[in-house]
């Protein structure tokens, strides 16, 4: 009998290809989902090695398809395997990879976005922060329409040490297009310099570790497609709450090619925005005139720190919202020329 771990490895029996699974059970990419295949398991098995040693691991693979990365998994000397696909068409390949691999596959009918992996797998596996990661990993050929929103969701729980960080710091190896992957691994003055550098770098070791040509999918995406490895780091290099860290970052960004008071300047109201625009970049020591992308995570840590002050002084500091403005004052306006055309 073929056992995981040291004492011998688990390889899959014989079975269809990813293509004839396809043809089989008659799937489809769709198009409106961003949906990709990889059918060539050589490259499936690439992106499985750049997790690290998955012995006896317990895995989270999101959005498996129609299975290519879930068989290069199970050939990894995992413990298990859990996968959670949102499209019923999927259900029945994957089925075909559980039966064949006896208690290593589990496969639940459901959205990544709102599983919750925290009651997933076995209590024993929790880990101090400070210790090595856990022996569990998440890998992932993500659909590109959840790819950005579902990292932000994953750096969030990392930032709360919930989800699936409630085990410790939990390792992901995950593919994004290739320009998604450039803007998380990009440096201070590079130009894919962006919001989704910051969140990611000032929670996480950031690895942008293996390119995959757009041709090796199918259907042929129009870009390449980046494979990025996170770890969890021990202290965040921003120690305040996500959501402060994420608006002054977001209103940063807003004017990317503008100097970098233009966004910040967000943060406040009209009346008082040059004023207090002008306090919280001299108490950052930031220079107004740096462009955002030439603002490193020690330029936002003092900004989030100095904002935060503002927002202890201020109570109503943190709800302002400028687009709120912004509507407030355009439906005014629609008013005002309205009574004055009657």
């Amino acid at each position: 009998m073929a056992v995981s771990g040291p004492l011998g490895t688990f390889r899959l029996p014989p079975l269809p290809t990813i293509r004839e699974i396809i043809r089989l059970f008659k799937l489809q990419a769709v198009k409106q989902l961003s949906q990709n295949f990889l059918l060539d398991l050589r490259l499936t098995d690439k992106i499985v090695r750049k997790a690290g040693s998955l012995t006896n691991a317990y895995v989270y693979e999101v959005g498996p398809g129609p299975g290519g990365i879930t068989r290069s998994i199970l050939n990894a000397g995992i413990a298990e395997l859990l996968v959670v696909e949102k499209d019923s068409r999927f259900i029945p390949g994957l089925q075909m990879l559980s039966d064949a691999a006896p208690g290593k596959l589990r496969i639940v009918h459901g959205d990544v976005l709102t599983f919750k992996i925290e009651r997933a797998f076995p209590e024993s596996l929790k880990r101090q922060w400070e210790d090595d990661p856990p022996n569990v990993h998440i890998i992932g050929n993500l659909p590109f329409s959840v790819s950005t929103p579902l990292i932000i969701k994953w750096l969030e729980n990392v930032s709360h040490r919930n989800g699936p960080f409630a085990y410790g710091r939990t390792q992901m190896t995950l593919t994004f297009q290739k320009e998604v992957a450039e803007r998380l691994i990009a440096s201070k003055g590079s130009k894919q310099r962006s919001r989704l550098s910051i969140m990611a770098q000032y929670l996480c070791d950031v690895q942008h570790v293996l390119t995959i040509p757009g041709r090796a999918f199918v259907p042929k995406p129009e870009v390449d497609v980046g494979v990025v490895h996170f770890t969890p780091l021990t202290q965040p290099k921003i120690e305040q709450p996500f959501k402060l860290v994420e608006k002054v970052v977001q209103n940063a960004f807003q004017f990317r090619r503008k100097y970098c008071y233009r966004g910040l300047g967000m943060l406040f109201p009209e009346a008082q925005r040059m004023e207090r625009t002008g306090k919280l970049l001299e108490s950052a020591d930031v220079d107004p005139t740096l462009r955002p992308t030439q603002l490193s995570v020690s330029h936002f840590q003092s900004l989030c720190d100095v904002y935060r002050k503002m927002c202890d002084e201020d109570p109503h500091l943190f709800a302002y919202n400028f687009r709120e403005e912004l509507r407030h004052t355009s439906e005014k306006r629609e008013r005002d020329d309205g009574e004055s055309l009657q």
